[in-house]
């Protein structure tokens, strides 16, 4: 049933049903049996999954199982031979030793599983990192023989070579002289393409067909002494005990990228005849399926790894899956779970049938077989000192049982007790009538009988009010209970204030009711006000009332009402904890005060009556006296009361300076047309020939000189003309006569000396900056000298300079564009723009080329936009016209993609982003910037001169058919999505 929060009586469904039902031991405690974690008999050892280590695990579980490599590992001597101090713990020094303790627990472990991580350790592997599962079998394995050479038992030091190891040769034969030339090699594992194929014996085939050697791929004959046409093939001369197929399921995809998985099926038998596909067929090559390692999931960068493995002494099918270990029934290796775990596609074709003996699977990616033997499997005994080892492992997992066993049992009988308990107090929980009574809040009754979070000591604190008693809004969040209680309560828990019936708060009650009178009455004068301020006030009757302060007055006077409410609520806040500091509450109330009091919305700041009429009204003398019943403090202003005089000086001052600003942004504008205009503007580049000296002023004064002209109520006038940002700290000029033509002409403003002799009348000059042309009389206008005062400074230009190329090597998240170019063909500078350009991007374009006083509406107000660009357009002839900014975007062109990269990436990095922009792949990308090749991939982009807006130019080279290669180059490219074998490679 549910509880009644409103009623304090009702204690029903507050968490009791717990401990009134019937006894689960199990609800005691949050231990799990620990026989649980307990082998059973005649099962295998699971492996612990570190976080993406499942790939370990079933090569691990593989070998294992193959018994004449575990008995060869047990023979390796180790340094603890003579056995391990008792109370020190082992720590295996060598792979080897890593391989021996943990077989050896694999074997005789009383745990339903183990932990590698020792193991994986050694290996150096990272395990939150998903790796190459084929890869680490074939690094493993090689790694595995280099330390096993060393050993002098022969049966330990050919181990690896005798269970792993065959021989193939690659055969080629001249057309022309019939010539043999043979490459003998050994393999470990046969790598078989599965695109096209169905069946294992096919995959086969092709690993072993004829490939003709033509053409431009003709073969060297020895005996001809010249390039002829040849045929090549494998010819398999032996093979191992056991036999590992790979079957290569992960295969680059050439238009993505990235390694993707062959989900297609391949058929296989239990029974392997490798006769037909071996030179010499005097042998016995016939091998039985020992073990299937699959692959669950779609993707070839995620998924899980399981293995299916035969157990050779008994010949029956086992599943491991990390901790989890499941035998199969009558004896019969099943794949049916595993394959239709995997992700549903409409691409992927329906699951073959299979006959006797046979299976299909489109996950399975090794295959191993064993070569079929007659005699009695191998039995492996454990040596004496691993046997000592395992011992203590099992001892410590026998006293953790223990241990987790008793601390059940003693939460068994804590829970008991505390049953007892509950249920004692829960029937003596309610308050007779006439009974002496606690409250106690729900919210710590409710934790009390929730086992999972043992209580605090009760806080009442929450729920007091202003006089220290318990606040009537607060009932509904508490339980009347009985005395008897209480005290076992407070006795067990401590806490308080102790809340009983004297705690109930008169004072309170009272003044609620005040307040609920109030509002009722709130209503009437509500009415009443509101068809008083219909009337017509006459003669001087009436009081000023702010627009405001009117509409609102009803909400201002509820909120006074429910002020000591508030107070309560904000200073009490949240049952146990969580409250609000009283300071904080009070704080808010005085903003809120401070905006809302009030009539004082007519209040100017001299405390006076404001000055606008539009603010306020008059309301009649009746009106006025039911809103001061309400707000006894608010000011008060008879209609007869002259406005603030200070605000009237205040205002007429405001008038004079904004009727001064507009006459000096005239007389400004009368004398600086032409600057106010940008209309017939001098121009370093092609200096006029009526003066031999210009002024510069800095932009920015021009900028903010024209805003105020523009708009001078608005804006501030300009009274100084600040050149000191032009200069040094020195005093010296920081651009040179040729950056001040071209890169550094938007930081300045050239002025005939005829303005600058009006802005030194008009305006406060800090410093005079001049340039000056000399020539020799009759002389070539081009020969002319051009010195400026002050001169520049050498020094600080050059650290100008620095700082700007330092700002263009240290960029982030800067635009550069990448342009493909198709047949050689060069990329012309005035290309036309993209088709799809946004119409955004184009409308910002638009306005970028807009003359900077068309941008402006009330310029186009006053002067008219169209007549000042046409005379802007007449001027452009003979002078630079400054007006009309050019969009300084690049503009893309066809065939070109914009890239966001920062100057510390590498150009690997960069060309990875190319590849999937334009996908083509790192090594088919040349990439040039202004001519120079880009070449070096460990080179960061700004080391190279890439800066933002750069274009670089990529060509790509024809495709590569050849998707073993491909998948070799993206390995190095791209190494973090390959095995990462850290430790493996450095071993």
């Amino acid at each position: 049933r549910r509880n009644c929060r409103g009623n304090p009586n009702c204690l029903v469904g507050i968490g009791e049903h717990v401990w009134l039902g019937e006894i689960d031991e199990n609800s005691f405690h949050n231990i799990d049996d620990p026989n649980c974690e307990r082998r059973k008999k005649n099962a295998f050892v699971g492996l612990t999954n570190l976080g993406a280590t499942c790939y370990v695990n079933t090569f691990l579980q593989m070998w294992f199982l193959n018994l004449e490599l575990r008995q060869a590992l047990y023979l390796c001597p180790s340094a603890c031979g003579d056995g391990v101090p008792k109370d020190t713990d082992y720590e295996p020094q060598t792979i080897c030793e890593h391989l021996q303790y943990l077989f050896a627990l694999l074997q005789n472990s009383k745990r339903r599983y183990i932990d590698p991580s020792g193991f994986v350790k050694a290996l150096g592997l990272d395990t939150g990192q998903q790796q190459d599962a084929q890869e680490f079998s074939k690094l493993f394995m090689s790694l595995l023989e280099d330390t096993l050479s060393k050993q002098k038992n022969p049966d330990v030091r050919n181990i690896v070579q005798k269970q792993f190891c065959g021989e193939y040769a690659y055969v080629t034969v001249c057309n022309q002289c019939g010539r043999e030339s043979k490459l003998v090699s050994k393999f470990y594992e046969l790598e078989l393409n599965i695109q096209g194929h169905k069946q294992l014996t096919d995959c086969i085939t092709e690993f072993l067909k004829e490939e003709k050697l033509e053409g431009d791929n003709r073969y060297f004959c020895e005996t001809c002494q010249s390039k002829q046409n040849a045929t090549r093939k494998i010819r398999l001369l032996s093979l191992p005990c056991t036999l590992n197929l790979q079957l290569m399921r992960f295969v680059f995809d050439r238009q993505t990228g990235h390694k993707k998985k062959l989900n297609t099926y391949i058929g296989f038998s239990e029974l392997l005849d490798m006769e037909p596909f071996m030179e010499q067929k005097n042998g016995v090559y016939v091998y039985e399926l020992s073990a299937v390692l699959i692959h669950r999931g779609v993707s070839a960068y995620s998924g899980h790894y399981i293995a299916h493995v035969k157990d050779p002494q008994t010949g029956e099918w086992y599943k491991f899956n990390d901790e989890d270990i499941e035998k199969m029934e009558g004896k019969k290796l099943q794949l049916g779970i595993e394959e239709d775990l995997a992700e549903p596609s409409k691409s992927q074709s329906r699951k073959p049938k299979c006959g006797k003996g046979t299976h299909c699977s489109r996950n399975a990616y090794m295959l191993v077989y064993r070569l079929q033997a007659r005699e009695k499997s191998l039995s492996v005994e454990v040596p004496a000192f691993l046997q000592e080892l395992v011992e203590r492992d099992n001892c410590k997992f026998e006293e953790w049982c223990n241990e987790m066993a008793e601390m059940r049992k003693q939460s068994v009988a804590r829970g008991k007790i505390k049953h007892e308990e509950v249920k004692e107090l829960y029937q003596r929980l309610p308050a007779e009538a006439g009974s002496p009574y606690d409250f106690i809040s729900l919210e710590w009754l409710q934790k009390w009988l929730d086992e999972s979070t043992p209580p605090k000591p009760i806080d009442n604190t929450a729920c007091l009010c202003s006089h220290g008693k318990l606040h009537p809004d607060k009932i509904s969040l508490m339980k009347r209970i009985s005395e008897y209680v209480a005290d076992f309560f407070y006795r067990r828990y401590g806490g308080g204030p102790r809340l009983n019936v004297k705690a109930l708060c008169k004072d309170c009650v009272v003044e609620r009711c005040r307040i609920l009178r109030l509002k009722n009455q709130l209503n009437e004068d509500y009415k009443t006000v509101t068809n008083l301020l219909k009337m017509t006030v006459k003669g001087n009757d009436g009081f000023w009332v702010g627009k405001a302060s009117l509409r609102s007055w009803r909400q201002l006077a509820l909120e006074q009402l429910n002020e000591q409410d508030e107070d309560a609520e904000h200073s009490n806040g949240k049952m146990n904890g969580n409250a609000q500091s009283k300071d904080e509450s009070n704080e808010e109330k005085r903003e809120e005060e401070e905006e809302l009091n009030f009539n004082e919305d007519i209040v100017c700041p001299h405390g006076d009556l404001c000055i606008s009429e539009n603010e306020r009204r008059v309301v009649s003398k009746e009106a006025w006296e039911k809103l001061k019943q309400y707000f006894p403090k608010a000011p008060e202003f008879p209609n007869n009361k002259e406005c603030c005089s200070q605000c009237k000086i205040l205002e007429r001052e405001g008038e004079e300076n904004e009727a001064l600003h507009k006459m000096m942004a005239s007389e400004q504008k009368t004398s600086l047309q032409n600057l106010f205009h940008d209309k017939c503007r001098p121009c370093l580049g092609s200096w006029p020939q009526e003066t031999d000296e210009l002024y510069i002023v800095s932009q920015f004064f021009v900028e903010e000189w024209r805003k105020f002209v523009r708009r001078p109520t608005r804006c501030s006038p300009v009274s100084s003309v600040a050149n000191s940002v032009l200069l040094c700290p020195h005093g010296g000029l920081m651009f040179t006569f040729a950056s001040m033509t071209k890169e550094d002409s938007k930081h300045i403003a050239l002025i005939w000396p005829s303005e600058w002799e009006r802005i030194q009348k008009l305006f406060v000059v800090d410093h005079v900056i001049k340039i000056t042309r000399t020539q020799a009389a009759g002389a070539d206008p081009e020969s002319a000298c051009y010195t400026s005062e002050p001169q520049l400074c050498p020094e600080c230009r050059e650290g100008l300079l620095c700082q700007q190329q330092r700002d263009l090597r240290e960029y982030t998240q800067a635009t550069i564009y990448i342009h493909k170019v198709v047949d050689n063909k060069k990329v012309m500078k005035d290309a036309a723009p993209e088709l799809n350009v946004s119409s955004s991007e184009a409308e910002e374009e638009r306005e970028e080329n807009k003359p900077e006083g068309e941008q402006d509406p009330d310029f186009n107000q006053a002067n008219g936009g169209a007549k000042r660009q046409k005379l802007s357009q007449q001027s452009y002839i003979t002078y630079q016209k400054q007006g009309i900014r050019r969009s300084t975007r690049h503009r893309k062109v066809r065939g070109e993609k914009a890239l966001l990269v920062s100057a510390n990436q590498t150009l690997k990095e960069l060309k990875i982003q190319i590849m999937h922009a334009f996908s083509v792949a790192p090594f088919d990308q040349n990439l040039s910037l202004d001519g120079k090749i880009l070449s070096d991939d460990t080179a960061t982009l700004g080391s190279l001169g890439v800066i933002p807006e750069s274009v670089i130019l990529l060509k790509a080279d024809e495709p590569i058919a050849d998707y073993a290669a491909m998948d070799d180059v993206m390995q190095v490219c791209m190494p973090e999505e390959g095995f990462k074998g850290t430790g493996l490679l450095g071993h």
